[in-house]
């Protein structure tokens, strides 16, 4: 917040929004809080209530994939939520009456954010025991569920059901699909705080205050600066 131009607090839904201007752009920010109707509540307050046009999520995540580490960056281009099954009625995972198992990133927005997030990977170290490894960016499949994962157990179960899966959180497709329903261009970027197995837990709040939280300001104050950027 303190980087924002003439601040305009707003409090609605029990929420606290976040008007002003980032390097020339109108920008709203909120916290979304935790959990699929939580996010989706407030994705729906920033479009109808504030008009916002381009939806960027940011936040952190459990990597799924073998090759996907603590400190890496999954940029989003499709979002399922793991946790959709109205079977029989509906094939699993596909969202009622909407056809879809998955909602894709806008193609434009996806791009940007890729180059932000390749150019924050250049200039920042990872955290902890891996931090002499350098830190990828991916790109590819997020999953959402109403569940923290932290079990090994867990973790393979969603691997063998969604292979392609690159991590794990509990907001993102929710988002997807409210800006799916506007016509919204979306795209998420996450930071991997943990393998989301058992060890999950371990010093997740210190991870979001120290790391995640500056990975993505500093991401977002690059796609910003991107001359192509409009929203």
């Amino acid at each position: 917040m303190a980087l924002l131009q003439s601040p305009v607090r707003t409090l609605r839904a029990g929420r606290e929004f976040w008007q002003g201007t980032l390097h020339g752009h109108a920008v709203v920010l909120a916290l979304c809080r935790i959990g699929k109707v939580a996010a989706a509540t407030t994705a729906t307050l920033l479009i109808e209530h504030f008009g916002v046009r381009t939806m960027l999520f940011t936040g952190v995540a459990g990597g799924l994939a073998e090759h996907v580490r603590v400190g890496d960056i999954v940029v989003g281009t499709q979002y399922l939520q793991h946790d959709m099954d109205a079977s029989p009625l509906f094939a699993r995972y596909e969202v009622p009456l909407y056809g879809l198992q998955r909602f894709d990133a806008a193609p434009n927005l996806h791009a940007q954010l890729v180059s932000a997030a390749y150019t924050l990977a250049t200039s920042i170290r990872r955290p902890g025991s891996l931090k002499a490894l350098p830190i990828k960016v991916h790109q590819g499949l997020i999953i959402s569920g109403d569940r923290f994962i932290n079990s090994a157990a867990e973790v393979q179960t969603l691997r063998s059901a969604l292979l392609q899966a690159l991590c794990v959180e509990m907001e993102g497709a929710a988002v997807a699909q409210v800006c799916w329903d506007y016509q919204v261009p979306f795209v998420a970027v996450r930071t991997i705080s943990d393998r989301a197995d058992d060890s999950a837990h371990v010093d997740f709040s210190a991870f979001v205050r120290d790391v995640a939280g500056p990975y993505a300001v500093q991401c977002v104050d690059t796609w910003l600066k991107q001359p192509d950027t409009a929203i």
